[in-house]
This record gives C-alpha cells, sequence and structure tokens, in this order.
C-alpha cells in the first residue's frame, strides 16, 4: 500500500498552481494545533515550515520533535524550510518526523547534488533556497536535481519585512530556464504583493504574517492573496499555470 509520505505527496503534486502554502512562525504558539486546524479548515493544501537554528539566521524556530507532534495532528504535506547551518547533520530527523519536501539554502551548501540526492533517497521532494543577494546564476547548474527553487524575497530569519521587488527578476530568469519546475517565493507575501509574484512566474507563495488575522478569519486572508494571485495569473503568469507539479526526469 501507499505511504503516508506518498500519498500526501501526491496531494501535494496535484495542488493547482499558484499554490499558497501559510507559515506557521506566525501563528500562535500557544495554541499550535488548533491553528493547523484552523488552516486546514481555510482549504489550504500544505504547510511551510521555517527551521531557523540561530547561527545561519539570527534567530530560533523549532526542531524535528515540534514537527513530529504536529505531524500527529494533520496529514497536510510539510515543506520543511532549513534555514540551518548543517542541513545534512539533521535532514534525517526532519524526514522522520514527517517532513515531505525539504529545502536547502544554496548559501548553506554550496555544492549541494549530494544532499540533494540524499533528501529524494529518502522519498521527499528536494529543493534550493536563494536570498536576495545571491544571482539567479548560481542555482541554474542544479536546476535538473530539484523539484523546486524559492527565492527569498526578503533576507531570512524574521517574520514581517518589507517585500523586495527586485527578486521578481529572478523568479522570471527561472521560469525561462525551467519551465515546469514550481517557483516559490517567501517575504512579505500579501494581497498586495503576490500578483506581482504570480507575474512573474511563481507557481507557490509562502504567505506568513498575511495569513493571521486577529479575528482568526483565515479564509478570508488567505482568499484575499488568492485572489491577487488569480489576478497576477491572468496578468501574465498564466505560462506557469501548469508549473511545478512534476518532479524532474
Amino acid at each position: 500500500m501507499p505511504s503516508e509520505r506518498t500519498e500526501r505527496l501526491r496531494r501535494w503534486d496535484g495542488a493547482p498552481a499558484p499554490l499558497i502554502t501559510p507559515s506557521l512562525l506566525d501563528c500562535d504558539f500557544a495554541r499550535v494545533g488548533e491553528e493547523i486546524r484552523a488552516l486546514e479548515a481555510a482549504g489550504v493544501e500544505a504547510l511551510h515550515l521555517d527551521v531557523m537554528d540561530g547561527h545561519f539566521v539570527p534567530n530560533l524556530s523549532y526542531g524535528p520533535p515540534v514537527v513530529a507532534d504536529w505531524r500527529a495532528v494533520t496529514d497536510l504535506p510539510f515543506d520543511a524550510h532549513l534555514m540551518i547551518s548543517d542541513p545534512a547533520r539533521y535532514l534525517d530527523a526532519f524526514v522522520d518526523a514527517g517532513a515531505d519536501s525539504i529545502l536547502i539554502h544554496l548559501e548553506a551548501v554550496p555544492e549541494p547534488a549530494d544532499l540533494l540526492e540524499r533528501i529524494r533517497g529518502r522519498g521527499c521532494r528536494a529543493g534550493l533556497v536563494i536570498n536576495p543577494p545571491t544571482p539567479w546564476a548560481a542555482v541554474e547548474p542544479h536546476l535538473d536535481r530539484v523539484d523546486s527553487v524559492l527565492v527569498m524575497s526578503v533576507m531570512p530569519g524574521f517574520g514581517g519585512q518589507q517585500f523586495q521587488e527586485a527578486v521578481l527578476e529572478k523568479v522570471r530568469a527561472i521560469r525561462r530556464a525551467r519551465p515546469a519546475l514550481r517557483v516559490a517565493i517567501d517575504g512579505g507575501i500579501n494581497a498586495s504583493t503576490a500578483g506581482r509574484a504570480v507575474e512573474a512566474g511563481a507557481t507557490q507563495l509562502v504567505v506568513g504574517s498575511a495569513t493571521y488575522r486577529p479575528d482568526g478569519n483565515y479564509a478570508a486572508s488567505l482568499g484575499e492573496v488568492a485572489e491577487a494571485a488569480r489576478r497576477g495569473l491572468e496578468g501574465g503568469g498564466a505560462a506557469a499555470a501548469g508549473a511545478g507539479a512534476s518532479p524532474p526526469e
């Protein structure tokens, strides 16, 4: 029978673009289980996990035991963004905890081929992340080894930062280089910026602080982002509408 991860990845791969993945970094950590159930009720297809080590980025978040606790309360796919200096050391722990997609920073692992192979060998999707100062050309040699690329539109480590418009040219370049690749963007994504990101070719939007309205109506907050993304798709991102669902050959 298919494994639980296989079933989650089928859900992940089959989700229509642009895929909106709320980050749990800005949720109420005193009641994460309730927050996850509220996000499920709002119709989200996957969750983004921001893992920070206080070294690669100047902040700490959570590790594999916490991820394992969250896995016990949801079958949503987990997209684990490892903002850590030594992802190889902790890879197996995050996979065993229930991560379905593992994203590593090119700035932390300049020669990522072996680690990407390890990730996919564990049955997970593998992705690379690049920070705003990193040129898209740095990731170009690795595009045939990844299932996704995450373009940071802020410097990682803290939520609530302002969107950096200049990174959209990197999204466009990656989309031109690999039209079927899932291209995600993370940082300052909200109803004001989602349309521009999708128009540039993003097929996954990581939404942080814009998700969590005080009234708890996450369907409304994420619906506003989805509507902006739809307009961006109609405005120029139509070529990306079917992109990002298939792993590389």
